[in-house]
């Protein structure tokens, strides 16, 4: 099976330096002056068109207060784009399943095949609360199970009547469905997280923690998955710096450290810790705010995580050395990798032109819209054995 990319529009903001935010803290970058790139339809499409042309089948688009709505641009750059996918990142709180199930509808017929949706519960209350939505972290995730039944269920064709705890409709049918039905992709590290993932989730998405740390959660999955006779996917979030040599991709990590002023570590850092999410706590925990010791596994580099929330890792290295950390998570189980870079063009390129093809000539990945001519594109040597795989 080929491995699947997915690249990230950075709907708040790009730069030279890493545009931190998100989980209820805001954006900015943080301690480095000049070189910010508006987020608009503009610059978002470049980012899609070179994701496209360079070979990710999709792109994750994101949600929150700290970024513009998932829906409206990425139905906008649909228009601007022939066959990358959008990731579109959303709450169920703040939409009816019904609506959001004929929005998925609508979506893929205006852009066949081309919806995924990434389910986001909601990991901060107070942002929660500037929507209208004041359930507790535990409801929302309950909330979220109600919603994705409804919405299933309207996909196949049924019509709906549910009195659930928190989600109540009657008589819910779709004049349309959409063809094909959008994947589903969650995420999240708590208890109540894993039941949802177990029952509703086609893709299960971890945020790139140390490959020890993420093969528990893919067996945490699975075992909830199979209790509810079902099988998931396995996908990881992450960074990238790839360079042709190990030595200039460091020297770009340490220079994205050094734009980190130590006030908007500690301003961040503050923010984040007061996160009800259990996924950011463990990103937290991956460097303790110290900018010393962030190489935590071979090539996973923590410093992002000082000033973004959420994903916080980046895989640092050449392109042979990126490339053999993303064989190393595949062995584990994971097919799907949605990767980023600062800024969003550049990096790109890096990943499309350095890493794909070492990954290309493993047999582990095929460009989408078939072979394509790579003229004088140079890669490192293959290192690994023909026809490595999964290891489980």
């Amino acid at each position: 099976m080929s491995l699947t990319f997915h690249w990230f529009l950075p709907t708040y903001g790009d730069s030279r330096h890493v545009v931190g935010g998100g989980h209820g803290v805001p954006t900015g970058v943080p301690g480095a002056a000049g070189g910010r790139r508006p987020a608009d339809l503009g610059y978002l499409t470049q980012i899609a068109r070179a994701a496209e042309q360079l070979g990710f089948e999709g792109a994750l688009t994101p949600t929150g207060a700290w970024c513009e709505d998932a829906w409206l641009t990425t139905a906008m750059l649909a228009r601007e784009t022939d066959r990358l996918k959008f990731l579109v990142a959303f709450r169920p709180g703040f939409v009816a399943p019904t609506l959001a199930a004929q929005m998925a509808a609508t979506f893929q017929r205006h852009a066949p095949g081309r919806l995924l949706l990434n389910v986001v519960t909601g990991g901060e209350s107070h942002e929660q609360r500037a929507y209208g939505d004041f359930l507790s972290k535990e409801e929302r995730y309950a909330r979220t199970g109600e919603f994705l039944d409804i919405v299933r269920s309207l996909w196949r064709g049924e019509t709906v009547t549910r009195h659930g705890t928190h989600l109540r409709v009657e008589d819910a049918r779709l004049t349309r469905l959409p063809d094909p039905v959008p994947p589903v992709y969650f995420g999240g590290s708590s208890e109540a997280a894993g039941e949802v993932a177990a029952r509703h989730s086609d893709t299960y998405l971890t945020w790139g923690e140390p490959p020890d740390q993420v093969a528990g959660k893919i067996d945490w999955v699975r075992r909830l998955a199979a209790r509810e006779g079902r099988t998931v996917r396995f996908g990881i979030r992450l960074h990238v710096i790839a360079r042709d040599t190990s030595e200039e991709a460091w020297a770009e990590a340490r220079r994205q450290l050094d734009g980190f002023s130590q006030d908007a570590i500690t301003a961040v850092q503050a923010g984040l810790s007061r996160s009800e999410s259990e996924g950011q706590r463990r990103m937290l925990a991956l460097h303790g705010g110290s900018t010393d010791g962030l190489e935590i596994s071979p090539n996973l580099w923590a410093g992002i995580g000082l000033v973004r929330g959420g994903a916080g890792t980046a895989l640092v290295g050449s392109h042979t050395e990126v490339a053999d950390r993303i064989v190393e998570y595949h062995r584990l189980g994971i097919d799907e990798f949605v990767m980023s870079g600062h800024p969003h063009v550049e990096e790109a390129y890096w990943f499309g032109e350095g890493v794909l093809p070492v990954l290309a000539k493993a047999g582990l990945w095929t460009h989408p819209a078939g072979p394509v001519a790579r003229e004088g594109t140079e890669t490192d040597a293959v290192p690994f054995a023909a026809g490595v795989g999964r290891g489980r």
